[in-house]
């Protein structure tokens, strides 16, 4: 956090500035609120999350979005995020912090989600004229295809006909109503990518989590850049509760020993 102008040493680079936080020996301040006056005990963590991330006050509609979008991807059972968590602390039970930021570097593409990366695709279809975006769409697939990378957003190796989370977390983004200055652009840029997929694969593939929480973070007004962000976070509540639980009753000598019968050593 930065000191505000009146606290400044005056060593930082001229222009250089903060418009997030600021502190001096009597108040912190918060994106322009007085912490202790105007914020704590009068808004919710996430109220405060787009408050600091946006630098807008946000709408209930913005906030009940990322409610439900920290809902949604806080927890995923034991994937290797969680794993890794519970073996740090069996390994160093002292290091809690260590620990969880263990699990956090193993959120990656594969088991947290490529969010960030379909939220992007989904605000190049947007930023499009409306009658180009069928194309841009199919061209986005094509590329994909031709590289022979998967698709954001697209499958999953557990829902093979459908991912409840993402079906249900459109419903509640349709419902709020989104803040973007497109409002519901990104929901028909998603079915547009959706078709292009079918089309230019051939064959339905599963529209998972990943493009729903996309869909929703966009509306919502969060930049592409930040929707990893927001999953780590919701991906670190979920880790505190992992780890708590394997300070309570530990799995961790499970696991290492499963490991150990699983895998042979050959010279």
């Amino acid at each position: 956090m930065a000191r505000s102008s009146k606290e400044s040493s005056g060593s930082a680079p001229p222009g250089a500035v903060t418009h997030i936080a600021g502190y001096d020996a009597d108040s912190v301040t918060i994106r322009g609120k007085d912490l202790v006056a105007d914020l704590m005990g009068k808004v919710s963590f996430t109220e405060l999350m787009l408050l600091q991330l946006t630098g807008r006050t946000p709408t209930p509609s913005q906030v009940s979005i990322l409610d439900a979008v920290l809902v949604t991807i806080m927890e995923h059972g034991l994937v290797p995020s969680a794993i890794v968590t519970r073996l740090t602390h069996y390994g160093a039970p002292e290091s809690v912090q260590g620990a969880i930021v263990a699990g956090l570097l193993g959120v990656g593409d594969r088991f947290a989600g490529t969010a960030s990366e379909c939220s992007q695709l989904l605000e190049r279809i947007v930023q499009a004229p409306a009658n180009d975006r069928a194309t841009v769409a199919t061209q986005i697939v094509r590329d994909y295809r031709e590289r022979k990378r998967p698709i954001p957003g697209f499958g999953h190796p557990i829902h093979r006909e459908a991912d409840p989370r993402s079906t249900r977390l459109i419903e509640i983004v349709k419902a709020a109503g989104g803040q973007s200055e497109k409002q519901g652009d990104y929901v028909g840029a998603l079915d547009l990518l959706e078709g292009a997929v079918f089309s230019v694969i051939g064959k339905r593939i599963v529209t998972n989590v990943s493009a729903a929480i996309a869909v929703a973070l966009c509306e919502a007004g969060v930049p592409a850049k930040a929707a990893r962000g927001v999953v780590l976070t919701a991906r670190c509540a979920g880790l505190a509760g992992h780890l708590f639980e394997e300070s309570e009753a530990s799995t961790g000598e499970a696991m290492w020993n499963a490991v150990t019968d699983a895998v042979r050593y050959e010279p």
